[in-house]
């Protein structure tokens, strides 16, 4: 097991509640909130910033599905749905972004641990591909900017494409930062000197 996991648990069955409180330090990880309505529980995540969340989805005003969708918007964390239930329906709202594992009860000891190794492992790949495509939008952008500079340069100076990117380069060598430091400069530069409305 990996190291222990800061979690939050919402459910408005005091048995069911007591029993993750009791079963998850068995497991190796510390119930750092509890809560037995939607509501609550976005205060809590809110408020302890866990690792992962377990919870009921059938509570007392906002269900556990919006509660967690809420929640993972402010700070993103893995999900498990707990329900006694499992109409067409609730599966498919289930299937929201920060849910990653779905258990029926009565759950088991034996079915909570690995739920959670799933759900932790699921999260990681859903940031690692976040983080992916977040880099390659930057890299998107980035090469933009260096074209409709390389087009300004182009233009100011008179010179061709390889040219103007060469000056590109050796600006941005001369400065120590990036080309895409160096093209975002160029073009706020060009908008500077636009004329007024």
């Amino acid at each position: 097991m990996n190291r222990p996991l800061r979690i939050v648990v919402a459910d408005d069955e005091p048995d069911m509640l007591q029993y993750l409180e009791t079963t998850l330090p068995l497991l190796g990880h510390q119930v750092v909130a509890s809560a037995r309505t939607g509501s609550e529980l976005v205060e809590q995540c809110r408020a302890t910033r866990p690792d992962l969340v377990i919870t009921d989805i059938k509570m007392p005003g906002l269900d556990g599905i919006d509660a967690v969708v809420q929640s993972f918007r402010e700070a993103p964390a893995p999900v498990i749905l707990v329900s006694g239930y499992q109409t067409p329906d609730l599966i498919e709202r289930a299937g929201a972004d920060c849910v990653f594992a779905y258990l029926v009860k009565p759950i088991k000891e034996g079915d909570l641990g690995p739920a959670i190794a799933v759900a932790m492992r699921r999260f990681r790949q859903f940031q690692a591909l976040a983080q992916e495509a977040g880099d390659l939008r930057q890299a998107l952008e980035d090469r933009k900017a260096v074209e409709r500079a390389k087009g300004l340069v182009m233009k100011r100076a008179g010179v061709g494409e390889e040219e103007a990117y060469r000056r590109l380069q050796r600006l941005a060598t001369d400065r120590r930062c990036k080309l895409a430091e160096i093209a975002r400069a160029i073009l706020a530069a060009e908008e500077a000197f636009q004329p007024g409305p």
